[in-house]
């Protein structure tokens, strides 16, 4: 299995449950890794037989922007699927974190796999 990822794709984003957080923008940060097969791009060094990172970062990007969840696990879901269903990608792992979100921690957030993981 060949993997494409993505890491500290960093996006601003309504997102949080208290009234304060509702008003404000704050950046949440995504690490993505994404199972492909490399293979054909690899052989004819064309962006069109592969998955392409930037495509997946752009469509990422205007999502999460226009967002407004409460939980950083509801967001999280629903970028995976939009990886999976959009992309075509049977597996995706996702870590998606919110720096400064707990005062001492660096970033708090989730891990996520979803689809199967190929062989």
């Amino acid at each position: 299995m060949d993997i494409v990822f993505i890491r500290d794709l960093q996006i601003e984003t309504v997102i949080g449950i208290y009234d304060w957080e509702r008003k404000i923008r704050q950046v949440i940060s995504l690490d993505i890794d994404m199972a492909a097969d490399i293979k054909k791009a690899a052989s004819s060094d064309n962006i069109d037989d592969t998955l392409s990172y930037k495509s997946v970062a752009k469509r990422l990007i205007t999502f999460v922007e226009e967002s407004e969840f409460e939980l950083v696990e509801a967001l999280a879901e629903k970028i995976c699927a939009i990886i999976r269903e959009e992309f075509a990608v049977p597996w995706v792992r996702l870590s998606l974190s919110k720096p400064g979100a707990v005062r001492g921690s660096k970033s708090v957030g989730v891990i996520i796999e979803r689809g199967e993981k190929p062989a």
